[in-house]
């Protein structure tokens, strides 16, 4: 597996890309690239384990969002809109036209928003922990929610939890109101591009019925749990990297003989 990391600016901004995949593959050859795309106050990190069994077989691009990851605060609001732009403008200026987008969490609005706005060079969108649940749009009862998944993540995954929002705390705080706000179900509704829905069985944040209605509310939307917490590609990696390799190659265009 080759891998590297650079940082590009778009609008001024900064954006963290981790590549990594097959040896010799980093460069285009005519298969998708699967982007990554981490919640509110996490990084790349969300999708280490992850994304190194996605590597394996697909060329593969882990982002860090203005403000996270070390990444220095962007010092104004940023709308999920303009993230979702970002995330895409960022990852073509590297050359890649043809992009499997997988979200997490509050990644999981971005990549949704990318689809909409750029249909021409999205394939397909992964929605991993969906947020967020409609009557539940309130900082008090998403406290309430991540204080319930803490309890059922693992210890490494606590740990980048706590040490990612501490490093981006100033961004976090002008990322809550665009999360809280955006209507992921409105959104997704718009979304000609297949989706996926994936939810951890014992994820407090991303309830069932409220992951179900977002996959419902897709035209091409498909639903899977998969045993697990809220970071559900992380526990289970492996069996994520294959959910998303078949989900890929069912929706591949098949070469004429």
């Amino acid at each position: 597996m080759r891998a590297k990391v650079e940082t590009v600016r778009i609008d001024g901004l900064p954006v963290r890309l981790y590549s990594a995949a097959p040896a010799g593959q980093l460069g285009q050859d005519g298969s998708p690239t699967v982007v990554l795309v981490h919640g509110i106050g996490m990084s790349h990190r969300s999708f280490a384990r992850s994304q190194r069994a996605l590597a394996t077989t697909h060329r593969t691009v882990s982002v860090d969002l203005p403000g996270f990851g070390w990444l220095p605060a962007a010092g104004r609001r940023l709308s999920i809109e303009e993230l979702g732009d970002l995330v895409v403008r960022a990852v073509r200026s590297r050359g890649h036209d043809d992009l499997v987008l997988v979200g997490q969490s509050m990644g999981s609005q971005v990549v949704v928003e990318s689809a909409r706005q750029h249909p021409s060079v999205v394939r397909s969108v992964v929605m991993v922990g969906p947020v967020i649940a409609t009557g539940r749009r309130t900082l008090r009862q998403q406290a309430f929610d991540l204080a319930r998944d803490g309890l059922v993540e693992r210890v490494r995954m606590n740990a980048v939890l706590v040490t990612d929002y501490l490093r981006s705390m100033r961004q976090y705080l002008h990322e809550l109101r665009p999360m809280l706000r955006y209507r992921t179900e409105d959104t997704v509704a718009e979304v000609a591009q297949p989706v996926l829905v994936v939810r951890g069985d014992r994820d407090p944040i991303a309830r069932r019925e409220w992951s179900e209605r977002v996959a419902a509310a897709a035209p091409d939307g498909t639903f899977v749990e998969l045993a697990g917490p809220h970071h559900v590609q992380e526990r289970q990696p492996e069996a994520f990297a294959r959910l998303v390799d078949a989900f890929e190659r069912a929706h591949t265009p098949q070469a004429s003989p």
